[in-house]
């Protein structure tokens, strides 16, 4: 009765975060193809200059807490009241560690804006402490439906208002814009629907025995952004700002889909795989049944961005910016197993292995850093390469752990994701084949999607897939419960 009770509300926090995610990956995705016509490669390198220092400054202020709340068996009102003013406290340093640094961050790429820009946008560390112990309290009382309807409202909200600065010539204050936009908007949207709200109470000793696991994941966190990021601080210095701006735009697109349904999975499976930390058996289980579904989900939207990649471009940005198709297609092989990562290392820290996560942390980047050294004698794209392959490789880092703690290797793990990799290639080289016969940008492309979903799901059937039956229960459960 009780793993019944578990799995309905797994199967439930997976619907609505998966649409939540949905939903605003739609949004995003048009708002994001209106401002590549409206601003310059240029102008987006600047913001995300800009935006990986803030990213940077947003994992220090959130410490590792949001995680050690959905991981502590037993968290109660002191334990997020305190968690919240302390990250505030964290914020209001951080922001006065990004004020006095901008004049430098300005001088060290030689560009003035940058500076003005930083102290702007420095503002979203507060709304984001605040929305880290939102979203603990959301996954831990998998409220997912709250989260949903705030995200939808900021994403709304935040698009608008960027689309309007950029028609009005805001330039890069409208990209700006829609981050400060989003992190306010979300933040107020879930005060409004969720049941917490902080109190006046604050415990030292509970920030003390919550850091002891969160510092960890902090350290592991700080790590993995600051070498994530390391790639457009590079290109942002050694090439140009035309050049960050060319490789973001093509990592967005793979980049939005992979982030955010890894995204729905961490926070999902985080605290589901916690409440059963002291059941293996379990926790292995669900951890392949997410496996086997984020593949079957990921992995044909991702390599069939792969193949209609030019159409794309062309279609929905424009002729100028087809020059960030080589970096698009690179990412989308570097993201094909993104939510394969999050699940193995979302498992590792339910059972409160943060030990072994920062550990596998420190090796991935020491291989990373590597592949770094030797891709940056070779130009961009050569270095993007590397990168995905380095991505590829800590496939097998992560999941190396999980041989002991659940029994489960990465040969079970890739013959759980075996075909729907050998799915989605059938289905990829279709749909780039159908593209070398049909005329026009907007005719090939939508025939290309049509025609990718249809092979897909008829594949899917006539092979019996289990994570096909498997969704196809879900939504026939679902239909009549909204």
């Amino acid at each position: 009765m009780a793993e019944n009770s578990m799995k309905d509300k797994v199967v439930n926090g997976l619907f609505w975060k998966l649409l939540e995610n949905g939903g605003a990956q739609g949004i995003q995705f048009v708002v994001a193809v209106i401002l590549a016509r409206l601003l310059t490669p240029e102008e987006y390198g600047t913001v995300g200059i800009i935006t990986i220092f803030i990213i940077i400054a947003n994992v220090i202020v959130q410490n590792g807490f949001s995680t050690a709340l959905v991981q502590k068996f037993e968290a109660d009102e002191k334990d997020f009241s305190s968690v919240f003013y302390f990250g505030l406290a964290a914020a209001l340093v951080m922001y006065g560690v990004l004020f006095l640094c901008a004049p430098l961050i300005a001088q060290f790429y030689g560009d003035p804006i940058l500076c003005p820009l930083v102290r702007v946008l420095g503002i979203v560390l507060f709304p984001g402490s605040v929305i880290s112990v939102q979203t603990a309290y959301v996954s831990r009382k998998m409220e997912f439906k709250a989260l949903f309807k705030a995200t939808m409202g900021a994403v709304i909200i935040s698009g608008a208002g960027s689309i309007w600065m950029a028609v009005e010539g805001m330039g890069v204050w409208a990209m700006a814009g829609q981050q400060i936009l989003y992190y306010f908007a979300l933040m107020g949207g879930l005060f409004l629907d969720l049941t917490w709200k902080p109190r006046l109470v604050f415990s030292i000793r509970r920030i003390r025995s919550m850091f002891r696991f969160g510092w960890k994941l902090l350290c592991a966190a700080l790590i993995d952004t600051l070498f994530s990021n390391l790639y457009g601080l590079i290109m942002g210095k050694i090439y140009n700002q035309a050049v960050l701006g060319i490789y973001n735009r093509g990592e967005q697109f793979p980049k939005l889909i992979a982030t955010n349904l890894g995204a729905a999975i961490q926070s999902v499976l985080l605290p589901a795989f916690a409440k059963e930390q002291d059941d293996v058996n379990q926790v292995r289980n669900m951890a392949r049944k997410a496996i086997q579904v984020s593949s079957y989900t990921v992995l044909p939207m991702l390599i069939g961005m792969m193949a209609v990649a030019d159409t794309m471009v062309l279609a929905l940005l424009g002729e100028r910016w087809l020059v960030c198709v080589p970096f698009l297609r690179i990412m989308c092989v570097a993201y094909c197993f993104y939510p394969i990562h999050i699940t193995n290392l979302q498992a590792i820290n339910a059972m409160g292995r943060s030990d072994i996560f920062l550990k596998l942390e420190v090796m991935k980047k020491v291989v990373g850093i590597a592949g770094l050294l030797i891709g940056v004698q070779f130009g961009a794209i050569v270095m993007v390469s590397i990168k995905a392959f380095v991505d590829f490789v800590c496939i097998f880092i992560n999941a190396w752990p999980n041989r002991k703690i659940l029994n489960y290797s990465i040969g079970s793990q890739w013959k759980d994701m075996f075909p729907s990799l050998c799915l989605s290639i059938a289905m990829g080289l279709i749909v780039y084949g159908l593209g070398q016969f049909i005329p026009g940008a907007w005719l090939r492309l939508a025939v290309q999607m049509a025609a990718g979903a249809a092979v897909y799901v008829a594949l899917s059937f006539v092979f019996h897939i289990e994570s096909f039956t498997y969704l196809v229960d879900i939504v026939k459960k679902r239909t009549g419960r909204i």
